[in-house]
């Protein structure tokens, strides 16, 4: 028994058709002892919270949305139409993925996927983004965050969590120079003697530490309501 694609089922038994689908269907074709035997089609439902996280992610500075997916290309354009995103690539094998991510001009890149398909793509992002409540283990060691919970909107969460972070270190870090540079000027005067200017290092790193905490609150602004599916 082999099961898959149309294309796999072709291989054994050329003379396979295409199943005629509508809107949100994909298609899983089976054949037996080398000859087509039928198909089984599948409907695809959009997570009721997609659409909300996808504008989310565009007001949090994400430029470029795209849908990269297995599926048949009529399916992922219909649940792109209902989730707003205008560039969609269906039909495609885990290297065509790889190649599509490596030719985004923006960067950086982060990919979210959950099959163990998805593996090389998020690996191959510069940030991968694993669903990790029903994703393959492949998937999620091959990411760079995993979500344990099953709700597309944590992806907006971690982006603006990752984005936090990232600020307060990067003032963390200013403040740190400013203060160094400042009792250095100081110290250069002959103002501070050598045991004060080595315990006012000190301070400088406390007052740098102390800041940096602030990466343990909430970047996350705008809460998404967790769907229902």
């Amino acid at each position: 028994v082999r099961v898959g694609k149309l294309a796999f089922i072709r291989e054994l038994d050329a003379n396979a058709p295409e199943s005629e689908l509508t809107a949100g269907e994909t298609a899983v074709y089976v054949a037996i002892d080398g000859v087509y035997a039928g198909v089984l089609r599948i409907a695809d439902r959009l997570r009721g919270n997609a659409a909300d996280t996808v504008t989310h992610l565009r007001g949090n500075g994400i430029e470029h949305v795209v849908i990269l997916t297995g599926d048949n290309q009529h399916t992922a354009d219909a649940l792109a139409a209902q989730a707003g995103i205008a560039e969609v690539h269906g039909n495609l094998l885990p290297q065509d993925k790889v190649r599509l991510v490596a030719e985004q001009g923006a960067r950086p890149v982060i990919m979210v996927g959950d099959g163990v398909n998805d593996a090389p793509v998020l690996a191959a992002a510069d940030v991968g983004i694993a669903m990790g409540a029903r994703g393959a283990t492949a998937a999620s060691e091959s990411a760079d965050a995993v979500i344990v919970r099953d709700d597309i909107s944590m992806v907006a969460r971690a982006v603006s969590i990752g984005r936090h972070t990232y600020q307060v270190a990067i003032t963390a870090i200013w403040i740190g120079i400013a203060l160094s540079l400042g009792l250095m000027t100081i110290a250069a005067f002959g103002y501070i003697p050598a045991i004060w200017g080595a315990l006012s290092q000190e301070l400088v790193d406390l007052a740098a530490i102390l800041y940096a905490l602030r990466a343990l609150t909430s970047g996350n602004q705008h809460q998404i309501a967790p769907s229902a599916d």
